[in-house]
């Protein structure tokens, strides 16, 4: 039985947006850090962002209903924005990718500011990552990245050994939550020779988009995957380290190859480190998968 995660299915962190309950200063903080993004998105995103951004037509000055998200987004790519509680697991949110959701946080950061933050936050969810979203092409590599975790599973679920089977289930999302977070969170891409964010990490901070395209203090590297699948990341402050595609099909093949390892056995005991998962949270993956 696969892990079909949607609205009301009983977990507990999926919730209607109470859009009332958002004060004048919510709608005020969101125009003020919408203000702040427009010319760093002019100078630095991609242009498969700028096209989703021009279509969606979010309102600059008010915190935006999902309802009205998912009337652009749902026709583009299947994908539907829907309220979440709190922080979601990994397993889980892969989960989530392969069912096309897209868990989203209601909550407004009250300051309006666009700095980093490792807070959930609507303004991420929504304006950093719904235009690369609705990228049908874009769409298609998160929800093959979905499928992976459902094949970790299916693999883990092999293994009789109870502490080997999370070991390896462990490792392997450890190793496809890195590839999310350096190619699609925190991604750059390569247009000639000039250098543009995609990532929604990148595209939901003034600051953050503008250390990765230009500061020295920021480490870019070609994106290969036996570098990333083995780099923890920490999520508290600006990324050291940044890596780069060069176009969207080439993710899409990454993507592939990250796949084929991950049936070969290549992604089964990766280097330790962030993110942090949990064996509570991997053994209810493993029984809603229908593994064992």
């Amino acid at each position: 039985m696969a892990f079909a995660v949607s609205p009301g299915s009983g977990d507990g962190l999926f919730e209607c947006q109470s859009y009332e309950s958002y004060s004048a200063d919510d709608h005020a903080a969101w125009s003020q850090i919408y203000g702040r993004m427009k010319e760093p998105w002019d100078r630095y995103a991609s242009e498969r962002f700028l096209e989703g951004l021009q279509s969606l037509h979010l309102p600059p000055a008010r915190v935006p209903r999902l309802d009205e998200v998912n009337a652009f987004l749902l026709p583009r790519s299947g994908f539907r924005a829907s309220a979440v509680s709190g922080r979601m697991p990994v397993c889980l949110f892969f989960d989530c990718l392969r069912n096309r959701v897209l868990p989203t946080a209601t909550g407004i950061r009250r300051d309006g500011s666009s700095d980093h933050t490792s807070e959930l936050n609507i303004f991420h969810d929504i304006a950093g990552r719904v235009p690369m979203h609705a990228d049908r092409s874009f769409a298609e590599t998160l929800l093959a990245l979905g499928e992976c975790a459902h094949v970790a599973a299916e693999r883990a679920g092999q293994v009789r050994d109870r502490a080997k089977r999370l070991c390896g289930l462990m490792s392997m999302l450890k190793a496809l939550a890195r590839f999310y977070w350096f190619a699609v969170d925190f991604g750059l891409v390569r247009y000639g020779n000039r250098l543009k964010a995609y990532g929604s990490g990148l595209l939901s901070s003034a600051g953050e988009i503008e250390r990765a395209i230009g500061s020295p203090r920021v480490q870019r590297c070609e994106l290969r995957l036996d570098w990333v699948i083995h780099q923890p990341f920490e999520a508290n402050h600006g990324q050291p380290l940044l890596f780069i595609v060069e176009s969207f099909d080439h993710l899409r093949e990454l993507t592939a190859t990250l796949e084929r390892w991950l049936r070969q056995g290549r992604l089964d005991d990766v280097a330790r480190g962030e993110p942090e998962l949990s064996p509570a949270g991997l053994e209810i993956f493993l029984e809603a998968c229908g593994s064992h």
